[in-house]
């Protein structure tokens, strides 16, 4: 392992109260109660003098101090002022803010380009943002231009074209110029977002899926459900879990005691109280051995053996040693992991190094 101290580097081998992702080069790490960013390398790129941080995200970071929220570049200098209750990063070129309660949008110049006036506000879906006010909801473009109005008793963001609203306890789906797609008429209890053409809806406390012209496909008689991901759903029955596709067809047996989300061709599954993966066709493909799995991300799986955390791959191979307190999953190459208390990252060949 390389010195990095000798190399006039600073260490960074599980050593943090706390750490973020690395985002456009830099991770916000926590030290001494307080928190800065370190670089690739090691090095402390800005000091260690926030109370709380967020990760970069297109150039800027909103950063805490003396509980207000601001934004600072990668060089660390306070580009929009620190003085709103509650601030997150930006997203294509706008940020949510708080202040008094209230909240808007701001543009990197800190110039407040949609007034902060909203009960609630979400981030941008899809070229539209779902904002709340006097408990009514509706959308508002990235010119601050209401173009849904705000009527409906309940609302989710923009999937696939589409979103569910709620109005005289009737579901329905809007498109983006609010007309009505499907109409608000819909016999659910809970209708849910669109993926891969599909959403989840709820009827006297049964789960199943509708198409978007309002279709049941998927009869409203399982316990819970899924969404899609990979042409897959897990659903649970009589107490047990398995898969359908998107006919409806059981295709993965209903046998499982839980399941998680298909991911780069796999899904991590539970029986008989362990975890291991299955592929599309519900062949196991990992044994079920450990004591927790989480979806692959990046290749490489988190598991829990003997109540510590490692990393396998798709073959099932343990590429990184079940050693660690806590894990999180592969970002950009890097994990944050944690042991005896403190935290630092791994690559993908389980080097605690840059």
């Amino acid at each position: 392992m390389r010195d990095l101290k000798k190399e006039g580097k600073e260490e960074i081998l599980m050593k943090y109260d706390a750490v973020g992702f690395f985002s456009e080069g830099l991770a916000p790490v926590k030290r001494w109660g307080k928190w800065g960013y370190i670089d690739k390398e090691g090095k402390v790129v800005i000091p260690w003098k926030y109370d709380a941080v967020w990760e970069f995200s297109e150039g800027l970071a909103p950063v805490q101090l003396n509980g207000k929220w601001g934004y600072i570049d990668r060089e660390g200098k306070e580009v929009i002022p620190v003085k709103y209750d509650e601030a997150w990063v930006f997203i294509e070129g706008l940020a949510r803010v708080k202040l008094n309660g209230k909240y808007g949008y701001i543009d990197k110049e800190g110039n407040e380009v949609i007034p902060i006036k909203y009960d609630e506000v979400d981030f941008f879906s899809e070229g539209l943002a779902l904002v709340k006010l006097n408990d009514k909801y509706g959308f508002i473009d990235k010119e601050g231009k209401e173009v849904i109005p705000i009527k409906y008793d309940l609302a989710w963001d923009f999937s696939e074209g589409l979103a569910a609203v709620l109005r005289y306890y009737k579901w329905g789906y809007i498109d983006k110029e609010g007309k009505d797609v499907i109409p608000i008429k819909l016999k659910y209890d809970f209708a849910g977002f669109f993926k891969e053409g599909l959403a989840v809806v709820k009827l006297n406390d049964k789960y199943g899926f509708i198409d978007k012209e309002g279709k049941e496909v998927i009869p409203t008689k399982y316990d819970w459900a899924w969404p899609f991901e990979e042409g897959r759903a897990g659903v649970k029955f009589n107490g047990k879990w398995g898969f359908v596709d998107k006919e409806g067809k059981e295709v993965i047996p209903i046998k499982y005691d839980a399941v998680g989300s298909f991911s780069e061709g796999l899904a991590p599954v539970q029986l008989n109280g362990k975890w291991g993966y299955i592929d599309r066709e519900g062949k196991e493909v990992i044994p079920c051995k450990y004591d927790k799995a989480v979806f692959f991300s990046e290749g490489l799986a988190r598991v829990q053996l003997n109540g510590k955390w490692g990393y396998i791959d798709r073959e099932g191979k343990e590429v990184i040693p079940c050693k660690y307190d806590s894990a999180e999953n592969f970002l950009g190459g890097l994990a944050r992991v944690q042991l005896n208390g403190k935290w630092g990252f791994v690559d993908k060949e389980g080097k605690e190094y840059f």
